[in-house]
């Protein structure tokens, strides 16, 4: 998963935030470390972090056309993958010894 991307001439939205002494002093050790800007650091490690958030969801809200459209492909009969068949056919590797 990559962070959303983004160039400092397309950014214009402004964000602000407090940190106390010792947050500041982590965040800029951390941004040295990774050859990054402090904003780019935040920025990318705020991205990263949201992007988790989001994908770590459980629960999606769907219309109920797309709801209906889930449930019929969820409804269809199984169909033969011998690629699937094959695959669980084998011993895992790390089951092989």
């Amino acid at each position: 998963m990559t962070a959303v991307a983004s160039s400092p001439s397309t950014r214009s939205a402004r964000l602000g935030l407090r940190a106390t002494p010792e947050q500041e002093v982590v965040l800029r050790r951390a941004a040295e470390v990774a050859h990054k800007s402090l904003t780019d650091f935040i920025l990318d490690s705020a991205c990263l972090a949201a992007e988790q958030t989001l994908l770590d969801q459980r629960l999606f809200m769907v219309s109920g056309s797309q709801y209906q459209a889930l449930m019929d492909l969820l409804d269809r009969p199984e169909q033969a993958n011998e690629g699937l068949r094959d695959l669980f056919a084998r011993k895992a590797p790390w089951d092989a010894k």
